[in-house]
């Protein structure tokens, strides 16, 4: 009788996905969280910290926007040593770290950019053949203008 050669079972890796936009916020908007006007930034930089239920620091690492002022934050590494309270959603943030524009670059609160931007749960996963990403989304963030003109009154 032929031994039976065990199937080698393939193996479906899971990513966590953080994604959002960075944006300079336009001066009209300025001391408000409102980005009409506002303009992306390619080549910003944040960061996604995520702090395990101990209140360690569990991953860190920076990103940083394409032409588009787009991220898309794979978190290579992440793991949650405790199911319910170090889930992505509530162990990490985003944050603003800088901006390549001398005209924008000074950090904005907008959607908690400085104190870090909680994740949103869009019921959004990409599919692979060896691949699923679950997508979180963060932000937008933006940066402020270090100038802006005095605002005239009519």
């Amino acid at each position: 009788m032929a031994e039976e050669i065990p199937k080698k079972t393939e193996e479906k890796t899971a990513a966590v996905v953080v994604e959002g936009m960075v944006y300079c916020q336009s001066c009209d908007q300025f001391g408000s969280w409102s980005l009409t006007g506002a303009e992306p930034i390619p080549a910003a930089k944040v960061s996604v910290i995520c702090k395990d239920h101990k209140d360690q620091v569990s991953f860190y690492k920076a990103f940083e926007t394409d032409g588009n002022g787009y991220f898309y934050a794979e978190l290579d590494g992440f793991k949650m040593s405790h199911n319910i309270l170090d889930h992505p959603l509530h162990s990490c943030h985003v944050k603003l770290v800088s901006s390549p524009l001398e005209n924008c670059n000074l950090l904005s609160n907008v959607n908690y950019g400085l104190y870090g931007s909680p994740l949103r749960y869009e019921n959004k996963r990409l599919f692979g053949k060896h691949y699923e990403a679950v997508i979180y989304a963060a932000g937008p963030l933006a940066f402020r203008p270090a100038h802006c003109p005095p605002k005239t009154h009519d």
